[in-house]
């Protein structure tokens, strides 16, 4: 009996081989999953900004220029900053950063009196940069240009002196920039990262540094702390002509961002 239905069975499964002289093929469908050539991440970000140098308008040399978060903060009208960065898996990308900051403000001045001044000011990166990516480590090639644009004015009121005296000035310029951008994973949620970059052009000189950590919440998320200097040292026609201007600054403070990714 047994031998009997092994042979039954033997003839039905040869039958359903090889019935009309045609195989059928058994087939295995695997999931394919597809992932996007691009990657985007934008990033607001408050920077903890303290402002520090000298201006010239005109006549008025040396002006020195201190102003911490503090003051800022207190005077402050309207300010916006952002950054958005694309890559492609090839290793090419570009980024965007602007930083707006409107001022009012009100001081003493001289002979007991006060100075009123306007301050809007405006700085852009705009790069194309290349990544090396090697696992645990990246590094950013990038270079493109930052856009400086000033709107100061300026009303000085003496205490014992009729009138006022005013000095202003609108004036923007475009350096050009190369730098490198290095990160290093150091474990599942932490990331190291620092960056530099030298330039010239509007500006007899221009340099920027940054360092901090990144913070990953999850896939589309991560908070972005970091220390970072900007300094600009520029100079515009002839003292004294009333349009003479010069600004040798540094701008740096503390960068606290939320970097969406998608």
């Amino acid at each position: 009996m047994k031998i009997k239905n092994i042979l039954v069975g033997s003839a039905l499964l040869s039958s359903m081989l090889f019935a009309g002289g045609d195989m059928e093929e058994i087939v295995v469908e695997e999931a394919v999953v597809e992932t996007s050539a691009w990657s985007f991440e934008l990033e607001p970000y408050l920077m903890i900004t303290s402002i520090e140098g000298d201006t010239s308008i005109g006549r008025f040399t040396g002006i020195p220029v201190a102003v911490d978060f503090s003051t800022i903060l207190d005077n402050l009208d309207m300010a916006f900053m952002g950054h958005f960065e694309v890559h492609h898996q090839s290793g090419w990308g570009f980024w965007i950063d602007y930083g707006f900051m409107d001022l009012g403000s009100e001081t003493n001045g001289p002979l007991r009196g006060t100075v009123s001044a306007n301050v809007r000011q405006g700085v852009l990166e705009a790069v194309g940069l290349y990544r090396q990516d090697s696992g645990p480590s990246q590094l950013d090639y990038f270079a493109g240009i930052r856009w400086w644009d000033n709107d100061i004015d300026a009303t000085i009121d003496p205490a014992f002196t009729p009138g006022s005296r005013t000095a202003g000035i609108k004036i923007d310029w475009v350096d050009f920039i190369v730098g490198a951008r290095w990160a290093q994973t150091l474990n599942e949620n932490w990331k190291f990262r620092m960056h530099g970059d030298i330039g010239t052009g509007g500006s007899a000189l221009t340099y920027g540094a940054s360092a901090g950590f990144i913070y990953t919440i999850n896939d589309l998320l991560d908070v972005d702390v970091k220390y970072k200097a900007t300094w600009v040292d520029y100079e515009e026609g002839t003292y004294p002509q009333r349009d003479y201007f010069a600004y040798d600054t540094v701008t740096h403070g503390l960068v606290l961002g939320l970097n969406f990714k998608f």
